[in-house]
């Protein structure tokens, strides 16, 4: 059984390490080393700073503050001196570590932490809820510091703020499977696409090996991660792709996959997250319209006097938890679907033309439930007035896709274009902002962003303070708030959860940022939390960009 001390020394000794080749190999023989399969499934998830998978609807409900408080019930000291470490350290689990290191008694009979004890304490703090729940997370958490070593604590803080640090993503986690129990690591790749869940595939690579990988199906009511599209400059250049292209409107919505088998109705976000419970119109809808034991993929708009309604509108339902049927008559919802993915059998490897036409055989239109409406063409001034009609409908543009084309979990491609009306922006992650001043000192004023680099790691490109409304900004502040890890002044430094979708007006080289460039007159467009932080833009996308806007002025 594995102790979460081996666990944290080795974590200790791979956030020095830079080099992907040599995280990747560490990690390989890290988890080729563990006999037990849930110890293995939970590390590879703990590696990444998950508790539980991303679709597992489970949360702990420990945020800064109650970090805050039990680490002052256990070391006995205030929380300005723990604010004062986290300034000096920059991060809340050095913090913690050194408190421990200062504070720390030994404790006769004190418990050893094991992998499995820490993620049992988890999840009894995730089946908590009422009067005293928070006292009893509390408890918990103290109880945990307690048992734990102070290289532990570094690592169950981070753990529980789900950044690790590590540099460790998706694409190391796949590569060390694959490279621990000698399997390729595209088909590693497939199955976590299909699973969505690295412990599983982890666990099923070792036991099985390959022939269990290539097993591994589509199941109901487990999320499957979504495909992607690319962005098309012109018509022109979509056509040139795919000569003969299925053209659908780019609904100004947000993403769902919705399963329907054995009674049951389950729908799941962009960010694969169970929303089931926010959108019982859609459910009920569901069950009358749609045939059982399917999978379908489509979109969801709010509407209002038959015209679409902000795209945060659609996010407001999402996120709604309460008063859902005065939520329901003030944001009424539409669904489109145009994919199909299981109807009994996996379907993602048949083309998308034999995909339409049994996805049109399941479903049966309603007021809320339709099918995306669909031209298959060559021709660009079909593709021009289509696009035209969608715009003047308040969409944003068009999807073109090849007819031959599979549906490939996860997968950014050009097999699916998209064309928007206006220029690409960027989904960056919030990881910083400013207290305002006067009237508005109660409220953030601005929000400093960050992009990915290849191993997860996040850069700053800059801060936008334009945008906002003063609605947006006292809902911004009430969002961040319980994420503040310490502020300095007026800056405040936020646990990295949400994205910004930004407008700029160019990219600049700069040293004053991590990523060694900066927007010029960002703008904010809109919250997308309906991405996760994994899908903000990476820095070789912006880099890109700036190569392409140098280029175009004929630098």
């Amino acid at each position: 059984m594995l102790t979460f001390k081996e666990f944290a020394e080795f974590c200790s000794v791979i956030e020095k390490i830079s080099s992907t080749l040599e995280l990747t190999a560490r990690i390989a023989a890290f988890i080729r080393k563990i006999e037990d399969e849930d110890d293995l499934y939970n590390v590879i998830h703990f590696l990444m700073g998950r508790i539980f998978p991303p679709w597992d609807e489970r949360e702990i409900g420990v945020g800064v503050g109650l970090i805050y408080e039990a680490l002052r019930q256990v070391t006995g000291v205030s929380k300005s001196r723990i604010e004062q470490l986290v300034k000096e350290t920059g991060d809340l689990g050095l913090a913690a570590e050194r408190l421990l290191k200062e504070k720390k008694q030994t404790t006769l009979f004190q418990e050893e932490l094991t992998i499995k004890r820490v993620k049992e304490i988890f999840e009894e703090m995730a089946k908590l809820s009422g009067e005293g729940s928070q006292k009893r997370r509390v408890m918990l958490l103290t109880d945990l510091y307690v048992s734990a070593t102070p290289i532990e604590t570094r690592y169950l803080t981070r753990l529980i703020l789900g950044e690790m640090r590590l540099g460790v993503g998706e694409g190391i986690i796949r590569d060390a499977i694959a490279r621990a129990f000698g399997i390729d690591s595209s088909i590693v790749e497939r199955a976590y696409m299909l699973t969505n869940d690295y412990g599983r595939v982890a666990v099923v690579a070792k036991k099985e090996g390959k022939d269990g990988l290539m097993r591994m199906k589509i199941q109901l009511h487990y999320p499957v991660k979504m495909m992607l599209a690319q962005v098309a400059e012109s018509v022109d250049e979509a056509l040139r792709e795919m000569r003969e292209a299925a053209v659908e409107w780019k609904y100004d919505g947000s993403r769902v996959q919705v399963h329907y088998g054995n009674g049951k109705v389950t729908i799941f976000s962009r960010r694969l997250e169970n929303v089931t419970s926010a959108l019982p119109e859609i459910v009920d809808e569901v069950k009358k319209c749609v045939r059982e034991n399917v999978i379908l993929d489509g979109e969801v708009i709010a509407v209002k006097d038959g015209k679409p309604m902000p795209f945060q509108q659609v996010l407001r339902r999402f996120r709604r938890k309460h008063e859902i049927s005065k939520a329901m008559e003030r944001i009424p919802l539409i669904v489109y679907f145009f994919d199909i993915l299981y109807d009994g059998e996996m379907l993602i490897d048949l083309p998308l033309k034999e995909r339409r036409k049994k996805l049109e055989e399941v479903i049966g239109e309603s007021e809320i439930i339709k099918v995306a409406q669909q031209v298959i063409t060559s021709d660009p001034k079909v593709v021009e007035e289509e696009f035209n009609r969608a715009i003047e409908a308040g969409h944003e543009g068009l999807m073109l896709k090849r007819l031959d084309s599979p549906y490939t979990p996860g997968k950014r491609g050009k097999l699916w274009l998209k064309l928007k009306a206006v220029m690409e922006t960027l989904d960056l992650v919030v990881v910083g902002g400013e207290w305002g001043e006067g009237k508005r000192s109660h409220l953030l004023s601005s929000f400093e962003l960050a992009c990915r680099d290849e191993n997860g790691r996040l850069l700053r490109v800059g801060k936008v303070a334009t945008g906002f409304t003063d609605e947006d900004l006292e809902e911004l502040t009430e969002l961040f708030k319980p994420l503040i890890e310490y502020e300095e002044g007026k800056r405040v430094v936020f646990q990295p959860k949400y994205l910004f979708e930004v407008a700029y007006q160019e990219i600049q080289k700069s040293p004053k940022y991590e990523s060694g460039f900066a927007l010029r007159f960002p703008r904010f467009v809109r919250l997308r939390d309906d991405k996760s932080v994994e899908e903000a833009d990476t820095l070789e996308r912006i880099a890109k960009l700036y190569e392409m806007q140098f280029k175009s002025k004929g630098g």
